[in-house]
C-alpha cells in the first residue's frame, strides 16, 4: 500500500529546470496551490550546458517571455556578465540579444526566488508514474510510494527522462554529470501510449581559467553600451567582462579523425538523434572536412570560478583524447581541464501529441514542456514553461487557453512548429523560421504582448503602464517627424553631403529623410534637436515592409479563425482522401489554417475542409 500525501494541489510540476521554474512561478503567481518536484532542490536553475542565455532567434523568446510576465530576463539582467546584439550590422529583423550569465549567481538567484514565492511549493522526489483516470490525470506516484492529487499535471523534466551518458566508449545512466537519471516514467509515458524517442546533446569540457595562455587569443569585449533583456530593467549591475577567441587547427582535426574508432557517435554506440546546428566538435571536423578551423569562443563561466567553458568543442570523446584536443589549439596548451566533456541521449515525446496549449491529445490535463518535447536550449523550454504553466491555470479555473498564433511571436511559431509539423532531431528557434519577423522583432515584444500578460494577470500594472507610455512616445516620435519640416538649407545640405545622401531641392518631413538608406535616427537628432524614442526609426525605415507582412498577416488569421470542432469525424468527410484523413484524425488541428500546415495536407484538402464546415455550421 502506498503512503498517501495528504495535500493535494492545483498543479504539479516535475522539474525544477528552465521550463519547469517558468511554468511553476507561473501558476503560482497566478493564484493556484503549486507543487514543484524535483529530485535535487540545489539543482533549481542550474544551466547544464552552456553560461549564456539568448542567442540567434533565442534572444527574441526571453524578450517575449518578459512580455508575458516571465522571469527568464530579469534573472539573465541580474546575472550577466557580458552583453551583446548578434547581427548588429544587420536588418532590425535578425538582430537578437544574447548575454554570457554568471551561472552560479543564476542558480541562487532562481533558487532564492522560487523558495519564497507564495503558493510554490516545493518538494524532493522522483516521479515514476501518474495518476490517470478515465484518460484523465489525477496527479503523480513518487518512487517513495506517494500518491500526490492535482487537478493538473506539468512534465518538464529536461534530459533527465532515462538520460545516459556517453563519455568514449563508457556509458552511464544519468539526467546530468553526478545526477541521477529519471528512469520509469518515460516507460510509463509509453504504456499511456505516448510514441517515444531517443535525441542527443552533449556539453563541452570546462578549463581551468589560470591555466589558459590569455596572450594568444583574441580578446571580445561585449557592447559599450549594453541592453538589458526584460524590459523592466533600468540598469544592468553586474560587473562586465570579455570572452576570448581561439580556433582548432589541423592538429586538432588529425587527432580526431585518426580517433573516431573511439567516439561513440561513430562506432554506433549512440543511436539517437544530434543537435544539427549545434554539432559536437568530432561532428564538425567529419562532415566540414575542407574546412581549416573551427571558431572556439572561451566563455568565463562567472565572476567568482575559475572555470571557463570553450564553447565549439562540445564532445563525447574518452577524456584522454579530450585532453589532446585541447592542447593542440592556441593559447590552451598548458590548460588543465576541471571536467570532461560528454555525450547523453534521454527521451522525448513526439510533440504532434500535443495541442498547442502544450496539453497532450491522449492524457486530458497533462502538459508537456522544454526537451521532452524535442526542443534544445534554456530559451525555448522557458517559452514552453510559461505557457504551460498558464494554460495548466486557466484549465483550474475553467477559462479559455492561451494559444499564441505564428503571426503574434515567436513562441508561437515555436510551438506550432512542434505540434504540427513535430521534429526529427533537437529542434532550435532560429530568425529564418519565422515568417513575420520584421513585425516580431525584440524591440517590440513589450507592445506586441504586455497586453495579454497583463490581462492573464502576470504582467503587473506597474510594468503594463511603461509599456502604454512607451507606446505613446512612438506615437508622439511618427507624429512629430510626419508634421516637421526640413528646408534645403546650406547647414541641412552639409549634413546630407557627409551622410552621402542626396542633397534636399525643396521641403522634406523629417519622416521623408529617415526612410533615407543612409540617414539613421541619430542624423535626425542632430537636425532637429529633439527626443524620439529608438523603436520609431525602425517603424518609420521599414513602414512599406511593415505594412506588406500586417497584410501577409491578415490573410493568416483568416484560416486561424475558422475553427474544427474537436469532436469532428473526417472520415465522413467526402473526398478527402483516405491518407489526408488518418493524418487529420491524428494530429486533431483546432483551425483550418493548423490543418493546413500539416504535412501532406494539400490546399485542395482545406478548401474541402472549409465547404465543409461551413455547412456544419449552418
Amino acid at each position: 500500500m502506498p503512503n498517501i500525501f495528504m495535500d493535494t494541489y492545483d498543479v504539479i510540476v516535475i522539474g525544477a529546470g528552465h521550463a519547469g521554474i517558468e511554468a511553476a512561478l507561473a501558476s503560482a503567481r497566478l493564484g493556484c496551490k503549486t507543487l514543484m518536484l524535483t529530485m535535487d532542490i540545489h539543482s533549481i536553475g542550474r544551466m547544464s550546458c552552456n553560461p549564456a542565455i539568448g542567442g540567434v532567434g533565442k534572444g527574441q523568446l526571453v524578450k517575449e517571455v518578459d512580455a508575458l510576465g516571465g522571469q527568464m530576463g530579469l534573472a539573465a539582467d541580474a546575472c550577466g556578465i557580458q552583453f551583446r546584439i548578434l547581427n548588429a550590422s544587420k536588418g532590425r529583423a535578425v538582430q537578437s540579444s544574447r548575454a554570457q550569465i554568471d551561472m552560479h549567481r543564476y542558480n541562487q538567484y532562481m533558487q532564492e526566488l522560487v523558495m519564497h514565492t507564495a503558493n510554490l511549493e516545493i518538494k524532493e522526489a522522483e516521479v515514476k508514474r501518474l495518476i490517470v483516470q478515465e484518460d484523465r490525470v489525477r496527479g503523480v506516484l513518487t518512487s517513495r510510494g506517494e500518491e500526490i492529487e492535482a487537478s493538473t499535471v506539468i512534465i518538464a523534466p529536461g534530459t533527465f527522462l532515462d538520460g545516459l551518458i556517453h563519455v568514449g566508449l563508457k556509458h552511464f545512466s544519468a539526467g546530468r554529470l553526478n545526477e541521477p537519471a529519471a528512469s520509469g516514467l518515460g516507460d510509463h509515458l509509453k504504456a499511456l501510449g505516448f510514441g517515444v524517442l531517443r535525441f542527443k546533446t552533449g556539453t563541452c569540457p570546462r578549463l581551468d581559467k589560470n591555466t589558459i595562455n590569455y596572450s594568444k587569443l583574441i580578446i571580445q569585449y561585449g557592447d559599450t553600451n549594453p541592453k538589458p533583456f526584460s524590459f523592466a530593467t533600468d540598469k544592468l549591475s553586474q560587473k562586465q567582462i570579455p570572452c576570448h577567441l581561439t580556433y582548432t587547427n589541423q592538429e586538432t582535426h588529425k587527432i580526431i579523425l585518426e580517433n573516431l574508432d573511439r567516439s561513440p557517435l561513430y562506432t554506433g554506440l549512440i543511436k539517437a538523434t544530434g543537435v544539427r546546428y549545434c554539432p559536437s566538435i568530432e561532428d564538425k571536423i567529419v562532415r566540414f572536412k575542407d574546412k581549416e578551423r573551427h571558431q572556439i569562443f572561451l566563455e568565463p563561466q562567472g565572476l567568482d570560478t575559475h572555470e571557463v567553458y570553450p564553447n565549439g568543442i562540445s564532445t563525447s570523446l574518452p577524456e584522454d583524447l579530450q585532453l589532446k584536443i585541447i592542447h593542440s589549439i592556441e593559447g590552451l596548451q598548458n590548460a588543465k581541464v576541471i571536467r570532461y566533456g560528454y555525450g547523453i541521449e534521454y527521451s522525448m515525446v513526439e510533440p504532434t501529441q500535443l495541442y498547442p496549449t502544450l496539453e497532450t491529445k491522449r492524457i486530458k490535463n497533462l502538459y508537456l514542456a522544454g526537451q521532452i518535447n524535442g526542443t534544445t536550449g534554456y530559451e525555448e523550454a522557458a517559452a514552453q514553461g510559461l505557457v504551460a504553466g498558464i494554460n495548466a491555470v486557466l484549465k483550474v479555473k475553467n477559462k479559455e487557453p492561451l494559444v499564441l498564433d505564428r503571426s503574434s511571436s515567436y513562441i508561437g511559431v515555436l510551438i506550432d512548429d512542434l505540434t504540427t509539423k513535430g521534429t526529427n532531431e533537437p529542434y532550435r528557434m532560429f530568425t529564418s523560421r519565422v515568417e513575420y519577423r520584421l513585425i516580431l522583432r525584440e524591440d517590440n515584444a513589450d507592445t506586441r504582448l504586455s497586453k495579454l500578460g497583463a490581462a492573464i494577470g502576470l504582467l503587473s500594472e506597474e510594468r503594463y503602464a511603461l509599456t502604454q507610455k512607451k507606446i505613446k512616445e512612438i506615437e508622439r516620435g511618427i507624429k512629430l517627424l510626419k508634421n516637421t519640416r526640413i528646408k534645403p538649407t546650406t547647414e541641412v545640405n552639409a549634413v546630407l553631403s557627409r551622410l552621402n545622401s542626396s542633397l534636399l531641392k525643396r521641403e522634406a518631413t523629417l519622416e521623408e529623410l529617415l526612410k533615407r538608406p543612409q540617414i539613421g535616427l541619430a542624423d535626425i537628432r542632430s537636425l532637429a534637436k529633439f527626443t524620439i524614442a529608438q523603436e520609431v526609426e525602425i517603424e518609420v525605415k521599414y513602414s512599406g515592409f511593415i505594412q506588406r507582412q500586417l497584410k501577409d498577416v491578415e490573410k493568416f488569421k483568416n484560416l486561424e479563425k475558422i475553427k474544427i470542432p474537436v469532436l469532428i469525424d473526417y472520415a465522413i468527410i467526402p473526398s478527402l482522401s483516405r491518407e489526408i484523413k488518418e493524418k487529420l484524425g491524428k494530429f486533431k488541428p483546432l483551425n483550418l489554417g493548423q490543418a493546413s500546415r500539416i504535412s501532406g495536407v494539400t490546399p485542395v484538402a482545406i478548401s474541402i475542409l472549409m465547404i465543409y464546415l461551413r455547412k456544419l455550421n449552418g
